[in-house]
């Protein structure tokens, strides 16, 4: 694909690593922000990617690595999906190009790509805690270095971000710089010159100075000490929206303009030489510089490749086949109109998980608890408790961050709460950190649990409807993207519990395909004329359509868009032993390796899950076996 012309940006084609930023003229570093904003533009618009939030950190980055000295100082971006201009000032500008394209670069920090990606990130709420243990690694190395975390104001409502905090307040030594992006504005009110002057003036050498020796007199009389650090803090809670986090133990600063570089600069400088927990507060704006992005970050959060200039067409395009996660969607509101004891919760993905409809139609029901997945599932467990009907939609590889209390507060309570469980399997550009590679292994070993795997747009409204009349917990997994085209059907029928289907009846081989793959199956079946299963329920498998299958025939071969260790295929292998016959067994899913990022077709031909790699596949085990 190729690259943005860079005859139009000559600041930035001099900029192949932070060194050379570092040698421009500060006072060039506003033409510096002005070419990387237009660069990004021009760029992701090319390749897809994420756009509202690389726009909003360009004068944050340009900052962090002009004031620090990166890599030896170490910089943590939480989630990691404002990280492009990072990458492009680290010497990444050309492999640009390639992002988030097969064998190209990760849309997020990756420690294989780069030594300035000094952590990999790419869910929520962990800069902290991993800037932590660097900065305290430094202190027992006896090591002068810096660590800095940033973090977005959303990202700050996970619990495991305060559990950093807490134990970051009480670490002695630890030299921790937290940098909050505030770019919602949801925690104090637009920023001006008194705060500006604040942050300057607290984050300098002479009020530290002065501070210090004030408690060096006062601490002789520990009730004046005790006294003057209360007015202080309460002088300062007056002015700043800090108090909570000098209850941590952090010094606070700000709130600041993140896209004022004669703000962020000198106050970056003074934080670099304080000792302790610092904790800066700046606010930014997605989309920044780019009118159609600040008009509507959301629609420009994630984007496929556009025209930068006309900008997304959003009008009279032709809206193709319906995705799982608008048939979820659509089911959502047809059964909270059916039944008002129906409750939808999302931990902060409203627009990902198809919700929008059902939040502007029962605003009442609808519960985004930001993001905190793990609250999500307790939350879910308290209302089934009260008789309300919980629908709880997550993607497959953030519920492994709510295991815990998916097992103990809802499965072992046995309480009815339906997961509507999204980006299940390979989901392409966003790579390992986001396929649901895990969720068949992880959910087929929990007690009470029904877990369920959709074929097509019908059937994923008709398992979501089994979902709802189950009295206790059941999953319904899809994947991301468009269905097979098939068109679900306004009436909801459950499915008998358990009960796979025949969808072609052959000889000798017997494909049992779990979801997704059933299409490849279909394929492959038809020229080895073999029989093809829809087995359409992990747990439980269908025990007695197995029996009949391993008696009447020689190959039993499991299909899968999940890790092949411990997945479904184990429990069908599983099932298998206790028969008298033992039919061969070939099972096939995702491998013993993270997947890497590219466009989803591209990563199951790789891993062998279309249908030439199932042909191959079976033609291997039998050269083997002949």
């Amino acid at each position: 694909m190729p690259s943005p012309d860079m005859s139009q940006y000559p600041l930035l084609e001099c900029i192949d690593s932070p060194a050379d930023l570092r040698a421009l003229d500060r006072r060039e570093l506003p033409g510096v922000a002005d070419e990387l904003r237009a660069f990004l533009i021009e760029s992701v618009s090319r390749t897809g990617g994420h756009l509202s939030s690389n726009l909003g950190t360009v004068e944050l980055s340009i900052a962090l690595h002009y004031v620090f000295n990166t890599p030896t100082d170490r910089i943590v971006w939480d989630v990691g999906h404002q990280t492009y201009g990072h990458k492009v000032l680290t010497g990444r500008r050309t492999a640009m190009s390639g992002l988030r394209h097969y064998g190209g670069i990760s849309g997020f920090p990756r420690r294989c790509e780069s030594e300035y990606d000094v952590f990999g990130t790419a869910h929520s709420s962990t800069s902290i805690s991993a800037a932590l243990g660097m900065a305290v690694a430094a202190r027992d190395q006896g090591e002068d270095r810096r660590c800095v975390a940033v973090i977005g104001d959303g990202a700050m409502s996970a619990g495991m971000a305060f559990e950093a905090l807490n134990n970051a307040g009480d670490t002695p030594g630890a030299n921790l710089l937290v940098i909050l992006n505030d770019n919602e504005m949801s925690i104090s009110p637009p920023v001006g010159a008194l705060t500006r002057i604040l942050a300057r003036m607290l984050s300098g050498t002479t009020f530290n100075a002065a501070r210090r020796a004030g408690e060096k007199v006062l601490g002789i009389a520990p009730p004046v000490l005790d006294f003057a650090r209360k007015f202080e803090e309460h002088v300062k809670g007056l002015i700043t929206p800090g108090t909570l986090f000098e209850e941590f133990g952090f010094h606070y600063y700000g709130p600041i303009d993140g896209h004022d570089l004669g703000a962020l600069i000198p106050t970056l400088q003074n934080l670099k030489k304080l000792p302790g927990p610092q904790f800066l507060h700046v606010v930014t704006r997605k989309g920044q510089g780019y009118k159609l992005a600040e008009a509507d970050p959301i629609l420009y959060h994630g984007v496929s490749k556009f025209d930068h200039v006309a900008g997304i067409d959003t009008v009279g395009k032709n809206p193709g086949k319906l995705t799982y996660t608008q048939v979820f969607g659509d089911w959502l509101c047809d059964i909270a109109a059916l039944d008002d004891r129906v409750v939808g919760i999302t931990p902060a993905m409203r627009e990902g998980s198809g919700m929008v409809c059902f939040a502007e139609r029962f605003p009442a029901r609808y519960h985004d608890v930001g993001i905190a997945e793990q609250h999500a599932l307790t939350f879910a467990a308290g209302l089934a408790c009260e008789g309300r009907k919980p629908v709880v939609a997550i993607y497959s590889t953030f519920l492994q961050r709510a295991y815990d209390q998916l097992v103990h507060d809802i499965a072992l309570q046995n309480l009815p709460v339906v997961f509507a469980i999204d980006r299940a399997g390979l989901v392409g550009a966003d790579g390992a950190t986001h396929h649901g590679a895990f969720d068949l292994s992880f959910l087929i070993c929990i007690p009470n649990l029904v877990v369920m795997c959709p074929a097509d747009e019908n059937e994923c409204r008709q398992m979501l409807y089994t979902a709802y009349l189950h009295d206790g917990p059941a999953a319904v997994r899809y994947p991301r993207g468009a269905g097979l085209g098939v068109a679900p059907e306004n009436t909801m029928t459950a499915l008998p519990l358990g009960r796979a289907e025949i969808r072609r009846t052959g000889s000798g081989i017997a494909l049992l395909a779990f979801g997704s793959l059933l299409a490849p199956a279909l394929e492959a079946g038809t020229e080895l004329d073999a029989t093809v299963v829809n087995m359409r329920f992990a747990k439980p498998l269908d025990a007695e359509l197995l029996k009949q299958l391993a008696a009447s025939h020689d190959l039993l071969v499991t299909l899968e868009e999940n890790a092949v260790i411990g997945g479904a295929g184990s429990e069908v292998s599983r099932l298998l032993d206790d028969l008298p016959h033992r039919p061969r067994l070939l099972r096939l899913g995702l491998p013993d390796h993270f997947v890497d990022h590219g466009d989803q077709a591209q990563l199951l031909h790789s891993v062998g899950l279309d249908k030439h790699g199932i042909l191959d596949a079976i033609e291997r085990l039998n050269q083997r076996n002949s």
